[in-house]
């Protein structure tokens, strides 16, 4: 992330703090509003992993390389993949394939949701601890504000999360095709 970048976002955050607090009497509690999730989630541990497409990778190369490990020793104990040193490390490899590809869903859907709050026209919230089917409609200022959000930050992390669940699954779909002929 640029500087220049970055700084953009601090004024828009500083604006709808500001703003939206103040101003607008806005009814959403705070915990509950689109930009406020967003800056939790981006300030979370496991959810800012893919803020940079290069630290998902690493990052899921690393739990690739664990599960990889597990999946060996695993697969060890099976009479199956003993008459076969190829087969055994493949169906590791392909199989620990899986770890990633579920971390990788788990954060799309976790940024998924808070893109769709964002480009919503409307804020459903609860006031208690039971949904009670509060509505608020966003005043244009702030449905532009979250729009500018949600395309600058937002989607280009779903787009990265996206692309990378797609690799791993058409590699691990690969695998799952090799092992369906026999001679293999």
């Amino acid at each position: 992330m640029t500087s220049n970048h970055f700084g953009v976002m601090e004024i828009i955050l500083l604006f709808h703090n500001y703003y939206f607090m103040n101003e607008s009497k806005c009814p959403v509690p705070i915990e509950q509003q689109p930009t406020n999730e967003f800056i939790e989630l981006s300030k979370s541990l496991i959810f800012s992993w893919p803020k940079t497409k290069k630290s998902l990778i690493l990052v899921l190369i690393k739990f690739w390389v664990g599960a990889f490990v597990l999946f060996l020793v695993i697969s060890s104990g099976s009479i199956y993949f003993k008459t076969s040193v190829l087969k055994y490390i493949l169906i590791s490899f392909f199989s620990s394939l899986s770890i990633p590809l579920l971390i990788s869903i788990r954060l799309y859907l976790g940024w998924n949701h808070v893109f769709k709050r964002l480009t919503s026209e409307r804020v459903e919230y609860e006031e208690s601890g039971w949904y009670d089917g509060q509505v608020w409609i966003k005043p244009l200022v702030l449905k532009e504000k979250e729009a500018l959000i949600a395309s600058i930050e937002v989607k280009p992390i779903l787009r990265n999360l996206i692309q990378i669940s797609s690799i791993i699954s058409v590699i691990a779909l690969t695998g799952i095709l090799l092992f369906q002929y026999k001679n293999f």
